[in-house]
């Protein structure tokens, strides 16, 4: 018996660091600091809704608006699983990240860091080669890069630069969101499900290089075509995370965009694979259906991130 209690004791203490290790929060940083849209809020919300999950522990590293400072201003990637990327730069192109900073989340991400473009984020850096690699589709002119447009029969056609038009989206409304392909982050996902009050990009333009696109839908307000809504990119050893979910308008407070059941999991599900390349995160029994939109109480939402 007392060589049993000893190899109990012994295997308990070989197991618990490991339990331990997986049990501990994913560190994550946002990246904040201007953009046309509400990154103050954006980048409280998206904070909230990750820790609160239990699986993450934010910080926020917001880039200085001077320009002297800004240049002072590193990127300290290192201690981090993912980094959401929070500005945009679409109304001020000379707003910049200085050049160190550009390299070091580069390399960070070869080096399989984990990138979630957070919205309005796949707008920025028209003048970075290597960020258009990163996120394989944004909002871009005519002439840049492949558009990817969805079919009726689900192929994706490629549309070359100077085809069609330029990156674009028409008024916002509850798009049904639809898998193209199966993946961790849509794991256990019914095939079609309603999102609230959102925008569907149409002509998302870039490299379009490394790329898998997820889900798209229906842009019901303005071309009344097909369009991917999530995409992943693999950019070295790093996994990169890509949609038009997720917007916060100046003047909104926590809105249903936001308090979509099925963005909240997708946010939580798609920072975790960033990380670790698997998704842990159950899908919760309110998500959405195809027929069903699914909001979280605007009630819930801490008064001091208001």
């Amino acid at each position: 018996m007392r060589n049993l209690i000893l190899t109990i004791v012994i295997l308990a203490q070989w197991i618990s660091p490991s339990v331990a290790q997986e049990s501990e929060p994913i560190p994550v940083l946002i990246v904040d600091g201007f953009s046309n849209h509400d990154w103050e809020q954006t980048t409280a919300v998206t904070k909230w809704i990750l820790e609160s999950s239990g699986k993450f522990v934010v910080d926020v590293s917001t880039v200085p608006s001077e320009s002297a400072e800004r240049e002072k201003w590193s990127l300290d990637a290192e201690p981090y699983a993912v980094i959401i990327q929070n500005t945009n730069n679409i109304d001020n192109p000379g707003l910049k990240w200085p050049e160190h900073a550009e390299k070091t989340l580069e390399a960070y991400v070869k080096n399989g860091g984990g990138l979630y473009i957070l919205h309005s984020a796949n707008n920025a850096f028209q003048h970075w080669e290597e960020y258009d690699k990163m996120i394989g589709l944004g909002w871009r002119s005519k002439s840049t890069g492949y558009a990817l447009e969805i079919s009726e029969d689900q192929e994706i056609m490629r549309i070359p630069p100077g085809g069609g038009s330029g990156t674009g989206h028409g008024d916002r409304f509850d798009a049904v969101i639809r898998i193209l392909n199966p993946h961790p982050i849509n794991l256990d996902y019914p095939e079609k499900w309603k999102t609230a009050n959102t925008e569907v990009y149409s002509y998302p333009r870039g490299p379009a290089e490394n790329l898998e696109i997820l889900s798209f839908a229906y842009d019901l307000t303005d071309t009344q075509r097909l369009w991917p809504v999530e995409w992943v990119i693999s950019y070295g050893e790093g996994r990169v995370y890509n949609s038009s979910l997720g917007h916060l308008w100046r003047g909104e407070t926590y809105p249903e965009a936001y308090r979509c059941v099925g963005f909240q999991t997708t946010l939580i599900r798609a920072v975790e694979w960033a990380a670790t390349g698997a998704v842990t995160y159950p899908v919760p029994d309110d998500f959405p259906t195809e027929n069903t939109r699914s909001l979280k109480n605007f009630s819930d939402f801490p008064d001091h991130l208001r």
